[in-house]
């Protein structure tokens, strides 16, 4: 797999930088297209999605940091580790948490909107995730299976020359299938804030039980990886969400279909 597809001159273009691009311009599409049929304002979608993209960067940054202040205190990181390095749950926290401000300056619903976005985060994490396996990152443990890959060419797995499981594209079809999971049940669902919940119950399994695949250096919490403790927390706030909206009287519904 190749990090970097091509080069002219100083201009690099970077295979998970590109995917991250496609995902991000799909899910602003699709957060638009679906804005209109569910009665919110499509041009909201660029100001928000920007607002969110901007918190997601931060936080995956700042949980990467955080998951890696000892490797940092001890010298053993690069300005490349810091650069490229990101903690994807970061960026869902920082991005939700920079949406719900967002929607309070404007006066806006935020569980209408956090029921909009998140099909649309699904969608762009299959993106990424391709961008994860052609970039050789998040990578599998070893396999001699048929399915097992190897990724000489990359510049972060570090097991050039063995076969590994391609968690990357494993994470990716599971992301896809997420976003349209999340699509079939918002046609259904009539509460504000259910589909938000469950994008974070779906999500945080999925997450939880591909880590026990992966073998690329993480941070761990005991015996859990860092991303797996986090997914315990995470799925307790998309259930208690599902609960507490989809029980509440009285709660906004939406009219029309997603």
């Amino acid at each position: 797999m190749r990090a970097i597809l091509f080069e002219i001159g100083p201009i690099k273009l970077h295979s998970y930088g590109l995917m991250l691009a496609v995902g991000v311009i799909a899910a602003m599409l699709m957060a638009e297209k679906r804005a209109g049929k569910l009665g919110l304002d499509p041009e909201r979608i660029f100001s928000l999605g920007i607002w969110c993209a901007a918190g997601g960067f931060l936080g995956a940054k700042l949980l990467y940091v955080m998951t890696e202040w000892k490797t940092l205190l001890n010298g053993g990181m690069t300005f490349r580790d810091i650069i490229y390095g990101f903690v994807v749950y970061g960026g869902i926290i920082g991005g939700i948490f920079s949406g719900y401000l967002y929607t309070r300056v404007k006066k806006l619903s935020f569980l209408k909107y956090f029921d909009l976005v998140m099909p649309s985060i699904a969608l762009a994490q299959g993106f990424g995730r391709i961008g994860c396996f052609l970039a050789g990152c998040c990578y599998g443990k070893e396999t001699d299976a048929w399915y097992g890959m190897e990724f000489n060419h990359s510049v972060y797995a570090g097991m050039h020359g063995v076969k590994v499981i391609p968690t990357q594209l494993i994470m990716s079809a599971a992301n896809f299938l997420h976003f349209f999971l999340l699509i079939f049940l918002a046609k259904r669902v009539k509460k504000d804030g259910v589909i938000a919940g469950c994008y974070l119950i779906f999500y945080s399994i999925g997450r939880f039980l591909i880590e026990f695949l992966r073998n690329d250096p993480r941070g761990e919490v005991g015996t859990l990886s860092t991303s797996q403790f986090i997914s315990l927390f995470i799925f307790a706030a998309g259930a208690a969400i599902v609960l507490v909206t989809g029980l509440r009287k009285g709660s906004g519904t939406k009219n029309k279909a997603a």
